[in-house]
């Protein structure tokens, strides 16, 4: 599923990707629909920040406080905030030992295996990258290893209706055409609609 590549370095790709996009972003993006329903680029990237810290407190073995996933309260520079938030997930993930550790995620209420709990965050943040380049009307930029293992996990998310919608991670599975590539059959596996987002050609770098 991922080749050469171990699922953190998968999660460091993606999370960079994002953090490429966001830091894109100017004073008067932050305001922008995104394709999380109800939610501007601002409450996005506050969303994303407080997952850079959760994921990095459970990685630590802290991740059982609540107060550890919460978004910023004053989020009025959204990309410096992301950006260390970024820099503090990479770091964590990257300690030795880091897949075998138990990761509780309260949100969720799990307690998982370093290893899997990196696959949660890494698929959430290839979706959230597109989101962000959506938003922002540009092109996301992921090689085809992290495309290719974010369709697999999309794969193995449980397609069952009281786990999805509103309060949930991910919105009701679409229909994925014939003929999508990796990305695309991502997005709508996961709930979104690429269609109603036209960006530049996304789909491979």
């Amino acid at each position: 599923m991922t080749g050469t590549l171990d699922i953190v370095a998968l999660d460091r790709i993606a999370a960079l990707e994002t953090s490429r996009l966001v830091d894109a972003a100017g004073a008067a993006d932050w305001a922008r629909p995104t394709p999380c329903a109800g939610w501007d680029l601002r409450r996005l990237v506050s969303h994303m920040t407080a997952q850079h810290r959760g994921f990095a407190a459970a990685a630590r073995g802290t991740g059982a406080d609540p107060a550890c996933w919460r978004e910023p309260e004053d989020p009025r520079e959204p990309s410096h905030i992301h950006r260390e938030a970024v820099t503090t997930v990479l770091a964590a993930f990257a300690a030795n030992g880091v897949q075998e550790r138990e990761f509780i995620l309260p949100e969720l209420g799990l307690a998982l295996p370093g290893s899997r709990a990196i696959g949660f965050h890494f698929i959430d943040h290839v979706v959230h990258a597109w989101d962000v380049a959506a938003s922002l009307g540009v092109a996301v930029e992921l090689p085809d290893p992290v495309l290719e293992a974010g369709v697999a996990i999309a794969r193995l998310v449980p397609d069952d209706p009281a786990g999805r919608g509103p309060g949930r991670p991910f919105a009701q599975a679409r229909r994925v055409p014939a003929g999508a590539g990796p990305l695309d059959e991502t997005l709508r596996r996961l709930g979104r609609t690429p269609e109603e987002w036209p960006t530049p050609a996304w789909d491979a770098a």
